[in-house]
């Protein structure tokens, strides 16, 4: 497996293995304002799924697309949807030798030129700062027995499994 295959597969399955936790949660817990992040672990998630969904789709040339629903399911739904997209985008993009390549989202304003590369890692990097948020704030919410997140957990349990 290569090193982009690796983060992606990381970043998809910490991501959905938090989502799994919030299972335990009251839609109240959800919902609580917390000081971090968007300010309720509901909110993080959709805010770290449509960051996956909106750079993958403008970088395949697609409109960002509709933002989804919020519950858990949906949110777990989104994230594979999104994680998947992202993936065969990333890959494509690999294929192609286009690291390095530029390219203009549609959405920012005023424009600014960025490389495939940088976005892919932005998105992957992006991810990770929202996921150790989430941590906190289900720490905060009682849960106990949090994974750590990190790739040599990832690798040793999912990917060996």
């Amino acid at each position: 497996m290569n090193l982009l295959d690796r983060l992606l597969s990381h970043d998809a399955w910490t991501t959905r293995l938090l989502l799994e936790r919030c299972r335990e949660l009251t839609d109240a817990q959800l919902d609580q304002d917390i000081d971090i992040g968007h300010r309720t672990v509901r909110r993080t998630f959709d805010h770290l799924i449509w960051n996956m969904q909106a750079w993958g789709n403008e970088m395949a040339g697609l409109p960002m697309g509709e933002r989804g629903g919020s519950s858990l399911a949906e949110l777990l739904a989104r994230l594979d949807a999104a994680a998947a997209h992202l993936a065969a985008t990333a890959r494509d993009i690999a294929a192609r030798g286009a690291w390095d390549d530029t390219w203009v989202p549609p959405h920012d304003g005023p424009p600014v030129e960025r490389t495939y590369g940088g976005t892919i890692a932005h998105v992957l990097t992006h991810s990770m700062h929202h996921r150790a948020q989430i941590l906190y704030m289900l720490r905060v919410l009682g849960l106990k027995d949090l994974p750590e997140g990190d790739v040599l957990t990832w690798e040793q349990d999912a990917h060996h499994a």
